[in-house]
């Protein structure tokens, strides 16, 4: 029997939608963009689209062959998870950046809101998951407040190996491991995620028999969600991951036409150059769900890291990039939506709405004498939230800010496959319409080396003595 995300007629049943007429001058005025403006960039956006194609062909975008080469990968994973489930009540991921965001967006996403909560049994037999993404002392110390190490699996994230904040966090859990379980029965505990041969924490998983999985060498850890980066904590959580690479494949397909109009991943990245060239400078992504909240978070890394750049690709200084902001409707609707309606017109606000909702919460017939109040009666709350959705989008659209709207017919793992790689491939695309390398973090790495400078790590003396000639702070300006 085929699975649900085999058959052609579930797929299109659950086909991403992506509205921008709010972004277009016939419904948004001055402030939107004319077709005229798109048919002035078809130079601009087929040497884009050539350079994709490229680039994909030549292994320069090796994420985009993850929803296909991976069969074998995701057997190992699923075949790992069953054989150890069973052993551990917590699997707690040590990562940051890319390494965390997305296993905290897929979970959020598709397993229960309070998944943590829920007896063994409810959760299917599968751990509890934690995600430790900051160096915060108070949080990795709480942690062991709550788990107990003896039915604790620790996933180690990261390519490289010198993460300083991932590798800081195993060195610390690794000593608690042994002190408390003896070192070979240690191993059991830990499994890591990194490059197949490169970098520090390669050597060590060698070397100690630590259980593996590989990060491909061509992808960076913001693209690597569809990796074992987020593969193996999802499926350790009992999702399935061959739905999200299969809802992957399928936005895939949707974006390889040449039809400019009908390709979502293009559109959505023409529409925000071209909002740039104008000033909007900020992206607002609001989705009308809980269960999507967290994909704001990993797309804000996503958007940022790999569109904020100060030279293009002929190393000529152009600052370029749009600023990501975060928020949730509807309850940043009492929060946000205020400067977004009446602020400057700086910004393109995506909404991100769901068709249908896992569950129906209907409002009881009460109050009905009090008529601010009795109109809710006899409605669902599914119907109010899409309702004041479809209502700050009017209100915006009144104002003349530009918006656009991307809708998921449900949230599971096909859809949110797709919506992961749609911003995967809109990212490359703006990148190339920007003339940048979207692929690299020079800001990133500056501050990384200040780091290690700082603490002495060999082969950073120059950048040390550096740092030890900048300017002394003046007392005068320290309140």
């Amino acid at each position: 029997m085929s699975k649900r995300f085999e058959q052609k007629d579930w797929q299109e049943s659950m086909r991403l939608k992506l509205d921008f007429n709010n972004m277009m001058t016939s419904y948004v005025g001055e402030n939107g963009i004319s077709e005229e403006e798109i048919a002035d960039l078809q130079a601009q956006i087929e040497k884009a689209e050539k350079a994709m194609v490229e680039k994909r062909a030549n292994g320069g975008m090796d994420w985009r062959d993850l929803p296909y080469n991976q069969a074998d990968i995701v057997k190992d994973i699923n075949g790992y998870v069953e054989s150890v489930k069973d052993d551990f009540d917590t699997f707690v991921v040590l990562g940051i950046g890319g390494s965390a965001l997305g296993p905290i967006a897929v979970q959020q996403a598709i397993n229960h809101p309070y998944y943590n909560e829920l007896s063994k049994e409810k959760r299917g037999g599968y751990p509890k998951l934690y995600v430790m993404d900051n160096i915060d002392p108070e949080k990795l110390v709480s942690l062991f407040d709550i788990i107990d190490l003896n039915k604790t699996l620790f996933n180690v994230i990261t390519k490289s190996g010198s993460t300083s904040e991932t590798m800081s966090q195993f060195m610390i859990i690794k000593e608690m491991l042994e002190e408390k379980l003896g070192k070979e029965e240690s191993k059991k505990h830990v499994v890591c995620t990194t490059d197949a041969k490169n970098g520090n924490l390669r050597p060590i998983a060698d070397k100690e028999g630590y259980k593996s999985f590989i990060i491909p060498a061509g992808v960076g850890g913001r693209f690597s969600e569809l990796t074992p980066v987020g593969l193996l904590p999802a499926a350790m959580c009992g999702i399935d991951i061959e739905e999200i690479l299969a809802g992957a494949a399928y936005m895939d397909e949707l974006c390889k036409t040449d039809n400019t109009f009908k390709n979502p991943a293009s559109m959505y990245a023409i529409l925000n150059y071209l909002a740039m060239r104008r000033g909007k400078n900020i992206s607002v992504i609001m989705p009308y769900a809980d269960t999507l909240k967290y994909i704001g978070d990993w797309y804000a890394q996503l958007w940022a890291e790999s569109l904020g750049k100060k030279f293009d690709n002929d190393k000529n200084v152009v600052n370029v990039g749009q600023t990501p902001v975060r928020a949730l409707g509807a309850t940043d609707q009492h929060s946000q939506v205020q400067l977004y309606s009446e602020g400057p017109k700086d910004k393109v606000i995506v909404f991100v709405g769901v068709d249908k909702y896992k569950t129906t919460l209907d409002i009881p017939k009460i109050y009905g004498d009090i008529p601010s109040l009795g109109f809710l009666g006899g409605e669902t709350h599914n119907k109010l939230i899409k309702t004041e959705q479809m209502a700050t989008e009017y209100a915006l659209l009144k104002s003349g800010q530009t918006n656009m709207t991307i809708t998921l017919p449900e949230v599971n793992e096909f859809t949110l496959g797709q919506i992961l790689y749609l911003f995967e491939v809109a990212t490359g695309f703006a990148g190339e319409l920007l003339d940048i390398n979207a692929f690299d973090q020079p800001g990133v790495e500056e501050g990384k080396n200040a780091t290690y400078a700082m603490f002495g790590r060999p082969g950073y003396d120059e950048k040390k003595a550096e740092l030890d000639n900048r300017p002394a702070k003046n007392d005068k300006f320290i309140i």
